[in-house]
Parts: structure tokens; C-alpha cells; sequence
């Protein structure tokens, strides 16, 4: 799915707890953003119209039957915590949150208005939800990475290399999928009779060397 088509999927589910808080007749419905992202972000700046364009879409407008209010963190945490003040003082229906960063401090302000994640790499381990089949709580959303996934790497592997037994998982500290498709490696490896060795690495230059250092060469090297 891309990114645009996941945007307006997004601005469909949110905008259910709009037509809930439509339907009491008390006020305009108000939906708040909070992203960690600068507002003069060319990419964000995309993303955040296509989700109004979304909104529209489901019949929902700013403006003329509902209130969209955004606030951009820029990265700085002690604005988005601000921010997120603001939004769940302003009662809205929901509230889409754009990144870990905007997420925490919302949950933090509140556990009562509905919250939407997206671009969130590992929910349950941040506390944001009790598990991915039963979030819990009042925030759902979207992950960013699908862990999952590591595992049908490893499956693929064997399939194409039936002799493979020592695999090296090239990964860089700074990318949280890295720990969580590890894991997912790691805990189907011994059913097909694989050693799965994490590598840390940087950049292009760091892969070579990483594997002729290794103390144990890998049949296999997975980026």
C-alpha cells in the first residue's frame, strides 16, 4: 500500500469518532494532530493534506461540519509535550498522532480521547497499547515496521540454500526495526537449524569488514 492510499485509509478510521460526537448535536466535532515533524517539512506537509483530503472525503470539512486543529512539534520535545496539552484541552473526538515522539506525551495527557498512531515502530514495548490484537486502552493506529517479517527472510534463505547453517543480520543501532525482525529471526532459527548472529553496522563501508572480522564466517550475510 503506499503511503498516500495509507494516509486517506487512515482519514476514514478517524473520523469515526467524529460522527459519534456529531451525532450528540452539542458543537462542531474537532479533530486534533499532533506530529513531530516541522511544518515546513515538504514531506509531512503532504502527508498531513492528504489525511484532510481524507477527512473530506468521508464527508468531514474543515471549517463547515468539523475543526481541524494541527500542531507541529519540529522535533522539539518540550513543544510537542505543550502541544499535546493544548489539543486534549481543546475535547476533541480524536486525535492523530504522527510518530513515538508526538504519541507518548499524548498518552500522557490523556486517557480518555480517542489517539491514532502512525509511524510507531514497536507500540506494545512503548506502553502505548496492551497488545497489536487487543490494544486496550484508548489508542490505535498503525505500526511502521512489520517484525514479523524477519522470519520469512530466514524462511527464504533456507528455501534457496537448504545448507545454510550460520547466518550474520547486518543492522544499524540507529534503526528500531533492526532489535524487533532480529527477534523474529531468531526465535524460528533453531527450528531450521540456523545460528543467526547479529552485526552491527553503519554504513556501505562497515559490511565487508564486519564479515571478515567475524569469528565465525556466516554462510549467509543478510542486510
Amino acid at each position: 500500500m503506499k503511503r498516500r492510499e495509507f494516509i486517506t485509509l487512515l482519514g476514514g478510521a478517524a473520523a469515526w469518532p467524529l460522527a459519534a460526537s456529531a451525532q450528540q448535536g452539542e458543537r462542531m466535532p474537532r479533530i486534533g494532530v499532533l506530529t513531530s515533524f516541522a511544518s515546513n517539512d515538504p514531506a509531512e506537509q503532504a502527508y498531513i493534506l492528504a489525511f484532510t483530503q481524507a477527512l473530506a472525503q468521508s464527508g468531514w470539512i474543515d471549517g463547515r461540519n468539523a475543526r481541524i486543529d494541527i500542531r507541529w512539534g519540529a522535533g522539539d520535545p518540550e513543544h510537542i509535550r505543550r502541544y499535546a496539552a493544548e489539543l486534549v484541552a481543546l475535547a476533541p473526538g480524536v486525535i492523530l498522532a504522527v510518530s513515538s515522539a508526538a504519541t507518548g506525551p499524548l498518552l500522557q495527557a490523556t486517557r480518555t480521547v480517542p489517539v491514532v498512531f502512525v509511524e510507531v515502530g514497536e507500540p506494545v514495548g512503548a506502553g502505548f497499547v496492551e497488545s497489536l490484537a487487543r490494544p486496550g486502552g484508548n489508542a490505535t493506529g498503525f505500526m511502521l515496521f512489520e517484525y514479523g517479517i524477519g522470519a520469512k527472510w530466514l524462511e527464504l534463505l533456507k528455501e534457496i540454500a537448504p545448507g545454510v547453517k550460520r547466518v550474520a543480520f547486518l543492522q544499524t543501532p540507529a534503526i528500531a526495526a533492526g532489535p524487533g525482525q532480529f527477534g523474529a529471526m531468531q526465535t524460528l532459527a533453531p527450528s531450521l537449524g540456523v545460528e543467526v548472529r547479529p552485526i552491527n553496522v553503519r554504513g556501505a563501508d562497515d559490511i565487508e569488514r564486519a564479515r571478515l572480522r567475524h569469528p565465525r564466517r556466516p554462510d549467509v550475510v543478510r542486510a
